[in-house]
């Protein structure tokens, strides 16, 4: 059986919905596991991330998804508080050659998601993970929104919903969401073919 993490941030439950979604297409693929590790606050004392059974389930998995808000250009606080605990892990390198991948949402169209992608993407390298892009996502200049990728973005997911000021329930455009499943789906293909390869 294989074995995808997702650890994400989520604040108002929009990159929930994705890493949800995401999750829906990894189960696509037959003897794939899922564990879906929402960083809380309660986990960060001092400024300080820390979850043992979180570490415990990201050592036995043969890929990572990161995911975060992109708040400010840049990924919430409380997943970089994550990722700088993650440093303990880089001394064993023991991530080393694990699957990763990342996805963001913010309320603008760009909002400088991509640094946030960019940021997922360098952490993954300095634990010496192998990047996998979103892959099968086609972006379609056809005129519609319902299409996968409409937003263009090829190193990671991007999802976007404009700010709520009535305070409704979180939803995820049917694109992103369609976007999510996709990218779950191809990530696990990679995961069963590199598990089957013996490398």
């Amino acid at each position: 059986m294989s074995k995808v993490a997702i650890i994400y941030f989520s604040s108002t439950g929009h990159t929930h919905l994705m890493a949800e979604a995401i999750a829906s297409g990894v189960y696509s693929r037959a003897n794939t596991s899922v564990d879906l590790m929402r960083i809380e606050g309660s986990q960060i004392i001092d400024g300080r991330w820390s979850d043992e059974s979180f570490i415990e389930s990201l050592q036995m998995a043969d890929a990572i998804i990161f995911g975060s808000p992109t708040y400010m250009g840049g990924a919430a606080a409380q997943f970089k508080a994550f990722a700088d605990y993650s440093s303990e892990i880089w001394f064993q390198q023991s991530w080393k050659d694990k699957l990763a991948g990342g996805f963001t949402h913010g309320a603008a169209l760009s909002g400088d998601k991509l640094s946030t992608l960019v940021y997922f993407s360098i952490l993954a390298a300095q634990h010496g993970m192998i990047w996998v892009n979103p892959g099968e996502i086609d972006y379609t200049a056809r005129g519609t929104t319902d299409e996968t990728n409409r937003l263009g973005s090829y190193l990671g997911v991007m999802g976007q919903t404009y700010l709520n000021f009535e305070r409704k329930e979180p939803e995820l455009h049917p694109g992103d969401r369609l976007s999510c499943e996709h990218f779950g789906h191809h990530l696990a293909k990679w995961v069963h073919r590199i598990n089957s390869s013996n490398l």
